[in-house]
């Protein structure tokens, strides 16, 4: 049996491998992925242009202007002669802050008065004005205390002090390319699974792959060793340019992260068995592929919290391995995850994988049938 087995995934290796698509498909868009996700995909906001409206022109509003001129965040710094340019920046998204000084700014400071700055936003990106609304927050924060000292005002008793654990500098790449190691290791097992017996169909050989001696099950452990083995390997050259061509710090234990991917590939390749026996062309299965694929990776937490779904969508996340897998290889990469978290989250993928095989089995019996 296991002779036999062998052979036939031999023949899959050599399969995928000769066929010049196929080996185009599995090697380059999971590393032009990996750079895209890890460059362009990121919520940290740089490269910002800016507008200043200083109707004070006193030496106090000057030195705030040049606190945001000379922050790297704000590369492109345009200057304002009256309010009606306000709305000419903002409706042309030229800018996506105005910061407006007015003319009592410097006395207000000086005589010991609250000065206000206004702050002006481009509503129109939301989460973007946020980020910049965080920048702008903290660079007036450390004016106030310089200025204070400055001064010799009375400041206030209690200081804040952010701390940062696991991520001090709050790299993004650092929570992304972590997370791509599940989402490209899934894409590629998933993607060699489904395309094997439709491959065999469009070919016109699975009818002779089943007058073969091997049997039903034999052919699914055949069709499923493949996938688990180019998963293994595509997570592993992902990983290896995670620690070496980002600098991402892996903390903790090789076993645990490779125990865990091979359970989860086990699960994404039952989902691959499943659509493989379903789809009768190559096209079929590689469009159920990247459906399957855009759905979990949504509802997997990659991008949004899961906290912030509705309910009913944080219930349906919970057959997703994706989730689960993604809480453990992040964990392993950055926190050190210890063996009880790892098995927290690690079950759960277990139970999806014995459904997943066991549900393949049955439907691709069926299917024989």
């Amino acid at each position: 049996m296991w002779k036999r087995i062998y052979f036939l995934v031999v023949k899959e290796l050599l399969a995928v491998w000769q066929d010049k698509k196929s080996r185009l498909v599995l090697i380059m868009p999971p590393l032009f992925q990996l750079f895209i996700f890890a460059f362009a995909a990121t919520l940290d906001v740089t490269n910002i242009s800016i507008a200043v409206l200083n109707r004070d022109y006193g030496k106090l509003s000057y030195e705030m202007v040049q606190r945001f001129q000379g922050s790297p965040y704000f590369t492109n710094v345009e200057y304002l002669n009256n309010e009606q340019e306000i709305e000419r920046v903002i409706n042309t998204q030229k800018v996506i802050m105005v910061v407006h000084i007015d003319e009592q700014f410097s006395r207000k400071l000086l005589s010991n008065d609250n000065a206000a700055v206004q702050l002006i936003f481009d509503g129109r990106k939301s989460n973007t004005a946020q980020i910049v609304q965080g920048y702008a927050m903290k660079i007036i924060q450390n004016y106030n205390k310089e200025l204070i000292d400055k001064m010799g005002l009375p400041s206030a008793s209690s200081i804040l002090v952010p701390r940062n654990w696991f991520n001090p500098n709050l790299i993004y790449s650092w929570f992304t390319v972590p997370g791509l190691v599940a989402i490209l290791t899934m894409f590629t097992s998933l993607l060699v699974v489904s395309l094997s017996i439709a491959r065999e169909r469009e070919l016109g050989t699975f009818d002779q792959l089943l007058v073969s001696p091997l049997s039903s099950i034999e052919i699914l452990i055949g069709k499923a060793i493949p996938g688990i083995i180019v998963g293994i390997g595509e997570g592993t050259i992902i990983l290896l340019a995670a620690v070496f061509c980002f600098g991402i710090p892996f903390t903790g234990s090789l076993i645990l992260l490779y125990l865990s991917m091979f359970f989860f590939i086990s699960a994404i390749v039952g989902i691959g068995l499943f659509l493989s026996s379903l789809c009768k062309t190559q096209q079929q299965a590689l469009l159920a592929t990247f459906v399957f694929v855009s759905n979990a990776v949504i509802l997997s937490g990659f991008g949004t919290p899961i906290e912030t779904m509705p309910t009913w969508l944080q219930n349906a996340t919970l057959i997703n391995p994706l989730r689960f897998f993604l809480v453990i290889v992040r964990g392993i990469f950055v926190k050190d995850f210890p063996l009880l978290d790892v098995l927290r989250n690690l079950y759960p993928i277990i139970i999806i994988a014995i459904f997943n095989l066991s549900f393949s089995a049955w439907f691709f019996r069926k299917r024989l049938e």
